[in-house]
């Protein structure tokens, strides 16, 4: 006896055989169904394979689609004069696949994602696109159609220019991708009064999304992404009233170490992008962090020759420039992210941020503080 019988029947020579009572259907835009004629019960899937099919191509010469008074589907054969419940179509039904999401991990690389996309008509915005990580990202996702904007993220006034300018140029804005960043420079205030690490990476990309708000909105659907690091689990924003602290994010410089403030920064990174999901998602805009990488080799540490050091030996153990790209690239580009945000990529795939990082509360407070300090102040103010 057959292992594979179905119903008390033995198989025949043909898996696509159906068993007795059933009969196969198709629908008017040519799915097929089974109809179980013993329990009265139809269903997509074939009673033995479990597979789903649909009928490819149009209706043979000759042949029309009607409905019958009962309102059922018949095909009329005009050439040879008869009607028929049966879809001629059915002859060539092809199986129905689902084509899962390829899995992509920290080897990737932003060329491997990209393989088979067509960005040609997406206009992409990436800060920091001069150097390292952004470089990459930048060579990656423009092959065609460059323009280089100068854009000084530590200068408020530089970033509302910057903005008008990309304005008046009258393009949509598909992809955003907040990547500049500096890490461990020496204790120093820019021109708006703020420490340099916290408005490079956070406050100037603030004021940006900002900016361009209505153009992303406009453009929808459109993505931002914004660069973090998993630094940012080693920190905290928080007072002894639980609000995100200024003095935290920009201190003077006797309480100033530069490798605390990148941490916080990529913090913030985290809390912004997740808020901004929050408020654009309604309007087309989602919104994802990722982290590049460990100690990848970039100019990012140039300013502190320990750094450089440091990061020189741990080089040969690290992810290269184009595996470093790769998970901003697919959270831009990845069609199985289309509407999905507020969430944290690391090596292509979704993973938890620290809890700070998830708290809405956290998230709220920073985007509040971040308006006010971005209002218009005269230049050379320090921020209190």
């Amino acid at each position: 006896m057959s292992a594979l019988r179905y119903a008390g029947m033995d198989d025949t020579d043909s898996e696509d055989e159906l068993p007795p009572g059933w009969e196969e259907r198709s629908t008017k835009d040519g799915w097929v169904y089974y109809a179980n004629h013993e329990e009265m019960k139809t269903q997509w899937e074939h009673p033995k394979t479990g597979k789903k099919k649909r009928c490819a191509g149009d209706l043979p010469y000759g042949w029309e689609q009607e409905t019958d008074e009962k309102g059922q589907t018949i095909y009329v054969d005009h050439i040879n004069k008869r009607t028929t419940y049966f879809d001629p179509r059915q002859a060539f039904t092809v199986e129905d696949v689902v084509v899962k999401p390829k899995r992509y991990d920290g080897n990737t690389s932003a060329l491997e994602i990209l393989q088979g996309r067509d960005l040609s008509d997406r206009v992409v915005l990436i800060t920091g696109g001069n150097s390292g990580i952004g470089e990459r990202d930048f060579l990656v996702l423009t092959p065609s159609r460059v323009e280089a904007m100068m854009c000084n993220l530590a200068s408020l006034r530089s970033v509302r220019e910057f903005a008008e300018s990309f304005k008046a140029k009258e393009l949509p804005l598909h992809i955003l991708v907040c990547n500049a960043a500096v890490c461990t420079p020496p204790w120093n205030l820019t021109e708006d009064g703020f420490e340099s690490t916290f408005q490079i990476c956070h406050l100037g990309h603030f004021l940006l999304v900002q900016c361009l708000q209505d153009v992303l909105r406009r453009s929808a659907p459109a993505r931002v992404v914004v660069v973090s690091s998993e630094s940012h689990r080693f920190t905290n924003l928080l007072d002894s009233c639980g609000k995100v602290d200024l003095a935290l994010l920009s201190p003077p410089k006797e309480e100033y170490w530069s490798m605390l403030a990148y941490n916080r920064a990529k913090l913030c990174n985290i809390l912004f992008s997740n808020e901004l999901h929050r408020r654009l998602s309604p309007h087309g805009v989602t919104s994802n962090a990722v982290h590049p990488g460990n100690m990848m080799y970039t100019s990012i540490h140039r300013s502190w020759w320990l750094m450089t050091f440091l990061f020189t030996l741990a080089r040969p153990f690290t992810k290269s420039m184009q595996q470093g790209s790769a998970t901003t690239v697919y959270c831009a580009v990845a069609p199985e992210l289309e509407g999905s945000g507020g969430m944290y990529f690391n090596n292509c795939f979704r993973c938890q941020p620290s809890i700070q990082a998830e708290d809405p509360s956290s998230a709220a407070n920073l985007w509040e503080l971040s308006e006010r300090l971005v209002a218009e102040r005269p230049v050379g103010v320090q921020a209190l």
